[in-house]
C-alpha cells in the first residue's frame, strides 16, 4: 500500500520509511506541510502518518481540513504530547489513531495495519476473481488452489489489478503506485513485475492483458 509521512525529522523519517519499506508498502516522505499539500494532490494514499508540530503549521490544522474536505483517508498522528486531553482533541478532529514518541516501530507498524483493517471492514481482506484468490495481508496468490507467495511489488500490482479488474491501468500509474517519487525508474520496469504475475496467474481463468498503447488490465480468460 502507498502511505504519506508528513514528519519533519529527517532521521525518524527516514527510519519509518526503511521499517514500513519492508513490509511492502511504499512511501512518501513530506517534510512539511506545502509538500504533502502536492503530494495529495497528485497521488491516492492508504494511510498518512502525521507529525504535529511542522516548520509551517499545525499538524492539527492540517487534520482539520483534512476531514472538513470528506477526505476519508485514515490518519494516524505521531506526537510527542502525552495529555489525555491533547490525544482526545486529535481523536475529535478525526484522527484513527495515534502514537505517541518515542514508540517501538513494531507498536507503528501494528497500529498501521489495526487502522487499514478496521478501514476494509475485517479482519482479513481476501480478494477473489474467476479462480484466482489475492491475500494481500499473508501476501499470497492461489490460482485453482495452488498457492503462491508474491514478492513485494508483485503484492503491490497485484493490489491494483484486484481494485478494479477489467480496468486499464497505464504504465505511469502503475509507477506511480510500485515506486516511491525517491526511486529513479522507467515505465519498462512495469514489464517486468507484469511478466512475473502472469507467470504467478497461469493455470487458471485470470490473466493480465496488454492494452497496446494505452497499459495493462486484468480480465478472465
Amino acid at each position: 500500500m502507498r502511505f504519506l509521512l508528513i514528519e519533519d525529522n529527517e532521521k525518524l523519517a527516514k527510519a519509518i520509511v526503511d521499517r514500513l519499506s519492508l513490509d511492502g508498502h511504499v512511501v512518501d516522505h513530506a517534510p512539511d506541510l506545502e509538500t504533502a499539500a502536492d503530494c495529495l494532490a497528485s497521488t491516492a494514499y492508504e494511510l498518512i502518518l502525521l507529525d504535529i508540530m511542522l516548520p509551517d503549521g499545525d499538524g492539527r490544522t492540517f487534520l482539520e481540513t483534512h476531514r472538513t474536505g470528506d477526505n476519508d483517508t485514515p490518519v494516524i498522528v505521531l506526537t510527542a504530547r502525552s495529555e489525555v486531553s491533547d490525544r482526545v482533541r486529535m481523536l475529535d478532529l478525526g484522527a484513527d489513531d495515534y502514537i505517541t514518541k518515542p514508540f517501538d516501530f513494531s507498536e507503528l507498524e501494528a497500529r498501521c495495519r489495526a487502522v487499514l483493517r478496521r478501514r476494509q471492514g475485517a479482519a482479513r481482506n481476501q480478494k477473489t476473481f474467476e479462480d484466482v484468490v489475492f491475500d494481500p495481508l499473508a501476501g499470497t496468490v492461489a490460482v485453482a488452489g495452488e498457492v503462491s507467495d508474491l514478492r513485494n511489488r508483485e503484492l503491490r500490482l497485484l493490489e491494483v489489478f484486484f481494485s478494479a479488474p477489467d480496468m486499464i491501468f497505464s504504465k505511469s500509474h502503475l509507477v506511480d503506485r510500485l515506486f516511491s517519487y525517491d526511486e529513479d525508474v522507467s515505465e519498462n520496469a512495469i514489464e517486468v513485475y507484469v511478466g512475473r504475475v502472469r507467470k504467478k496467474l497461469q493455470g487458471g481463468r485470470v490473466r493480465i492483458e496488454t492494452v497496446r498503447g494505452v497499459g495493462y488490465r486484468m480480465t478472465a480468460t
